[in-house]
């Protein structure tokens, strides 16, 4: 059998089923398809990849790319449409079957699709995708789950599974005859048009991209720091580099197995016993795998602006306003604070995640669907399934949207970054005010805000009164 290994966004050798089913290939030929639409602007005017995102996915194909050079083999990286690569490639090489991990969004689902129409006769295999879970370990067809997490985690937890992830292969198949001549560098940022981001000293976290850097990570938080320990208690701060266990980026582009973590996290359990911090660890990767069900679930409904029930709760308006929540321009310090640091860095912890987006939907009364495609293009943790799954979630058209998921701004101010170190750190122009009003600088006068360069707030919500009496 000769075969073409067709990595999406699972770009690691270990826990990979279709890596695995090509094994027995007489020839295997590694590729991934870079395809340029990616960097064009989507309906809601952002790009789907943007430059951090695209950093951290072409340090993970360089990381790829010298695992299978260990192993005897090298990755293909080719820019253009998948259904036109492939088919060529596997007409080129002589090749019989094409072998890829399922997807579960509609726009991969679609391309899938595409492919296997160009493909002809040629059969397209797919193994089983980044879930948690597979679909002969689910309690019941996919169709009939819970649509209300809690109900979902019950219902998993009732016969807890158990997850024996396979290791990497020490060797693969040799590269079909010729396809040395195609292969070339992994392209650069600028090459793609994006130009290198600039380097922030402020950065929580120095994330880098590949499995080796998943792996030590992973090893990290479970092993040699236990950060895990305290996850329960520290998951909320913002600024701290083991607040969390930022295994979400690894996750988001394959080079981690959530099979693996939670096999290791088991294992962590087995040896220093289970506390309140690891279940909690556990639950967050459930979460995940809930959001994954249910976007298969409910395919294109998920990005539509009334959601899942189809409803109008949602705001649709779009204006200015969007903008200055765009670049950290609201005058609430810790919106502000939070989406500086997503566009310098591409990330930000959970909890600002949360109040960024409900400033947004409840404060602003702006599109959620523009706030979500923001952190698709910015996000280097971007997962589909989570992100939309998240904002619709927050946006009340979800399909657990009976609660009321508005976050009051200032409470969140004062409960996570009580000193305001958080906003000090992304917020210079705030450094000079001082501390006690850094969270509230909407209380300055105008001739103070036009010193400082900062925006005003519009409105003072009637909900932060309660939390306005500590500043003075």
């Amino acid at each position: 059998m000769r075969a073409l290994l067709w990595f999406k966004l699972d770009l690691r050798l270990d826990d990979h089923p279709a890596l695995q089913a090509g094994l027995e290939a007489e020839r295997l030929l590694p590729v991934f398809v870079l395809d340029p639409a990616l960097l064009q602007e989507s309906e809601f005017g952002s790009r789907r990849l943007g430059v951090h995102r695209a950093r951290f996915l072409l340090e993970s194909l360089a990381a790829l790319d010298g695992a299978l050079r260990q192993r005897n083999s090298h990755l293909l990286v080719i820019q253009g449409t998948a259904e036109q690569v492939i088919a060529q490639l596997v007409d080129q090489f002589d090749l019989q079957q094409v072998l890829t991990l399922e997807e579960i969004a509609p726009h991969e689902r679609a391309q899938l699709a595409r492919v296997q129409r160009q493909l002809g006769n040629i059969p397209l295999r797919q193994a089983a995708g980044n879930s948690l879970l597979r679909a002969e370990e689910l309690p019941c067809p996919s169709n009939q789950l819970p649509q209300v997490y809690s109900q979902f985690r019950s219902l998993i937890e009732e016969r807890l599974p158990v997850f024996q992830p396979d290791p990497p292969p020490k060797r693969l198949p040799p590269l079909p005859e010729g396809a040395q001549q195609l292969l070339q560098a992994v392209p650069t940022l600028s090459q793609l048009g994006l130009g290198e981001p600039l380097s922030v000293a402020a950065s929580r976290f120095p994330f880098s991209g590949g499995e080796a850097a998943a792996q030590a990570r992973l090893r990290d938080y479970l092993w040699e720091g236990q950060g895990v320990r305290q996850y329960m208690h520290s998951r909320n701060g913002p600024i701290g580099s083991e607040d969390s266990s930022k295994l979400s980026p690894w996750l988001a582009n394959g080079s981690l197995s959530a099979r693996r973590a939670v096999a290791e996290l088991r294992r962590h359990e087995a040896q220093f016993g289970r506390n309140d911090s690891t279940y909690r660890l556990w639950l967050e990767l459930l979460w995940r795998d809930f959001f994954r069900w249910t976007l298969l679930r409910h395919g294109s409904a998920l990005f539509k602006a009334g959601g899942v029930p189809a409803t109008a709760r949602a705001p649709q308006q779009l204006d200015r306003r969007f903008d200055s929540w765009c670049h950290g321009r609201t005058g609430m310090p810790l919106v502000d604070a939070g989406m500086r640091e997503l566009a310098a860095t591409g990330f930000i912890s959970n909890r600002s995640r949360q109040v960024v987006a409900s400033f947004l939907v409840n404060d602003l009364q702006q599109d959620w669907r523009f706030g979500a495609a923001w952190f698709e293009e910015h996000l280097i943790d971007y997962d589909p399934a989570s992100n939309w799954g998240n904002w619709a979630y927050l946006a009340a058209v979800g399909s657990d949207p009976q609660r009321n998921r508005a976050f009051n701004a200032l409470r969140q101010a004062r409960a996570y970054d009580p000193e305001a170190t958080y906003v000090s750190l992304w917020l210079p122009e705030l450094r000079s005010v001082p501390q006690h009003l850094r969270h509230t600088p909407f209380l300055l006068s105008h001739l103070q805000l036009d010193a400082l360069n900062y925006p005003r707030l519009e409105q003072i919500p009637e909900a932060w009164r309660p939390y306005l009496t500590s500043v003075a």
